[in-house]
């Protein structure tokens, strides 16, 4: 596609049939937000001003603009000085074909001599699942990807050792052709040489003139402490093989950590759900926690914890990704009501109820009072 084939109206973000009331008041605010004093250094968005301003410089005369619609950028190429259907007048558009390479890259550009660079290999992306306690320690780890490498024999040329490379006959060198269609010059990619500009002499009976095979790969993966769901680690250059020698893509790798039976983890903290007995929450008690870490941590409970109750220890959660220091580890208690009972402890139980005043559980009794006030006793 060439620059030939760039829509003003598409440029300036306005219909067709748009008035020249909306046509300028499009171009007023394109302008306003490209404008070079606002954007210093930015040659890009200097390219769109330019863009902008030749596509309104048409679009806001009327007899200018009914040759645009009738023949498209064609009018300008035939006649951008005055001699083009409906007069051009003085306007000057032998710059498009810069200014849209500038904004779109060189398969806009006006020019028929570029040929098309090698386009490196793929990205690759590899899925790796770890545990909690990997994530915490970290790992190396070796992986195993099928990958479309360097063909050794042509040493990535494609091209039949001992032999080398053309110029194209069809396209002169040039990597591009192009072809009348009606008012238009359609400039497209070279289909022999698929833009290159060149053939190979004899295709590398290894790779088929590809100049790359597919073949396993092992890797070595440093996974790093403290990764979580979604950590990407890349690899440079151990992606997919470009063609005909050009460079190498990358292989990204995904991390995925494993549910863990005891934790779950939120960020740096390692969330647990730990069950005490109802004796223990009314007198309190120290429990521990084996870490992680291989540490275990004491968890002082105290007296009176309500269910739902959650106790931090500082610095015992997950290590800091490529940081200094740990979350903290959350320990949230879930007050057990006993299920089985002996005739004794029943007995014990029925006891204490005896002298149950009311003040012990204050929020029971708090209720209670909220029930006879709303309800009259």
């Amino acid at each position: 596609m060439s620059a030939t084939e760039i829509d003003f109206y598409e440029l300036l973000g306005v219909s067709r049939d748009a008035d020249g009331s909306s046509i300028k008041s499009a171009y007023r605010k394109m302008a306003m937000k490209y404008h070079p004093d606002r954007n210093p250094g930015d040659a890009e968005a200097e390219a769109q001003f330019k863009a902008c301003s030749a596509a309104y410089e048409v679009l806001k005369d009327p007899q200018k603009r009914a040759a645009y619609d009738r023949y498209g950028h064609a009018a300008f190429q035939q006649g951008g000085g005055g001699a083009g259907p409906g007069g051009m007048g003085g306007a000057d558009f032998s710059d498009l074909g810069d200014i849209f390479e500038t904004i779109f890259g060189s398969a806009f550009g006006s020019g028929g001599g570029g040929r098309q660079r090698p386009r490196r290999g793929a990205d690759l992306r590899y899925d790796m699942q770890v545990t909690l306690e990997e994530a915490f320690h970290g790992k190396d780890a070796e992986i195993t990807v099928e990958v479309a490498s360097q063909c050794d024999p042509c040493g990535g040329s494609g091209a039949e050792p001992g032999t080398g490379k053309r110029r194209c006959e069809l396209c002169g060198g040039h990597g591009k052709v192009r072809a009348q269609q009606g008012l238009f010059v359609i400039e497209r990619p070279c289909p022999t040489c698929s833009g290159r500009g060149e053939v190979l002499e004899q295709p590398c009976s290894s790779c088929r003139g590809e100049g790359r095979v597919d073949k396993e790969q092992v890797y070595e993966v440093d996974i790093p402490p403290g990764v979580d769901n979604g950590t990407r680690i890349r690899l440079s250059g151990k992606g997919e093989a470009g063609p005909m020698g050009a460079p190498p893509g990358d292989l990204y790798i995904f991390v995925h950590v494993k549910p863990h039976t005891v934790f779950e983890r939120e960020g740096t903290a390692l969330f647990t759900r730990v069950p005490v007995s109802f004796t223990t929450a009314a007198l309190g008690h120290t429990i521990e926690i084996p870490g992680l870490d291989g540490e275990t941590h004491a968890i002082d409970i105290p007296a009176g914890i309500q269910s739902g109750k959650q106790l931090r220890k500082r610095g015992a959660g997950m290590p800091v990704l490529q940081g200094r220091g740990r979350g903290d580890l959350v320990v949230e208690v879930q007050v057990e009501t006993p299920t089985r009972l002996s005739s004794r402890q029943k007995e014990l139980l029925r006891e204490f109820r005896e002298t149950e005043t009311g003040e012990e559980c204050p929020e029971s009794r708090g209720f209670l009072d909220k029930l006879k006030e709303a309800f009259g006793g």
